[in-house]
């Protein structure tokens, strides 16, 4: 078995194109798997007709190009907000306190990823992380460049640094809960009270799989609530699997960062497939880097 893990959805969708064989499934956020339909990349499943399906609750359904379900399974959801050292940063709430940390000539990082790092520039101009007016895009990556003084990289690679204190807080995933409960005295994770990104990974199939079947019955065995749920306890995040919430342990079922109440995650965006739009955080992306 291959198993490989990629930093963006950009990265995996490259290596792809490239001519990576030997893989069966992927696991893309819900823009790049329009993308990918649209490249022709995944199988036909038919997953959404499976009896088991309606295991998910239908809200996470979200692709454009796949609204019935018939290529790719949801698979998981959770949000980006802000890891951070509790001795370093004090009780911080939202993006504004994290910024701030440079008052007190605290170090922070962001992650290396064009969107999510525009778009918490969207997030505070209150304007959508999806907007493809261009002085919206404009002004979302000069609130990051007219804030970059702290930031000390652009990294996915920031807990390490975050438990020892040498960085004060980063901009991560709700995944980090999983070092928040090996370090509870060390470490805290919170949602911005200014709002914050979602993400939501599907279980796609291949077109060029060499096991295709096994893939698609892969998905099927996802679909029983147990491994769900046994996912859950080890990743940490969300899963549209309804009947799996009840069997995972209570102090992540009860977690508000990880199973936010139902106001908070209709607050939270996600990103959506730009099209050639995406051009405009490219070029604002390039901009924000040569500032640094």
């Amino acid at each position: 078995m291959t198993l490989d893990t990629y930093g963006s959805n950009e990265e995996m969708l490259a290596k792809i194109q490239a001519g990576a064989t030997g893989y069966d499934v992927v696991f893309p956020s819900v823009h790049m798997h329009d993308i990918m339909f649209k490249l022709g990349l995944l199988a036909k499943t038919d997953i959404g007709t499976d009896p088991a399906f309606e295991n998910i609750d239908p809200q996470f359904v979200r692709a454009k190009t796949d609204p019935d379900a018939a290529y790719c399974l949801p698979y998981a959801f959770g949000n980006v907000g802000i890891v951070y050292n509790k001795a370093e940063a004090g009780d911080i709430k939202g993006w504004a306190d994290l910024f701030a940390l440079a008052d007190k000539d605290k170090k922070i990082i962001l992650l290396d990823d064009l969107r999510e790092t525009i778009g918490i520039g969207h997030i505070m101009n209150g304007t959508s992380v999806n907007s493809t007016d261009e002085d919206e895009v404009d002004a979302a990556a000069q609130y990051i460049i007219d804030h970059i003084g702290p930031v000390s990289a652009f990294s996915y690679d920031s807990i390490p640094l975050v438990i020892s204190g040498d960085v004060a807080a980063a901009h991560w995933y709700v995944g980090a809960n999983i070092f928040v409960a090996e370090h509870p005295d060390v470490l805290g994770y919170i949602i911005p009270e200014e709002g914050a990104t979602m993400y939501q990974e599907d279980m796609c199939v291949l077109e060029s799989a060499p096991n295709k079947e096994n893939a698609i019955r892969f998905l099927q065995f996802y679909l029983q609530p147990e491994i769900a749920a046994l996912n859950v306890e080890q990743q940490m995040n969300g899963t549209p699997n309804v009947p799996a919430r009840s069997l995972i342990p209570e102090a992540i079922a009860s977690n508000p960062t990880i199973y936010p109440p139902q106001d908070v995650l209709d607050k939270l965006q996600i990103f959506e497939d730009l099209g050639r739009d995406l051009q405009l955080y490219d070029r604002e992306w390039t901009r924000i880097k040569t500032t640094q």
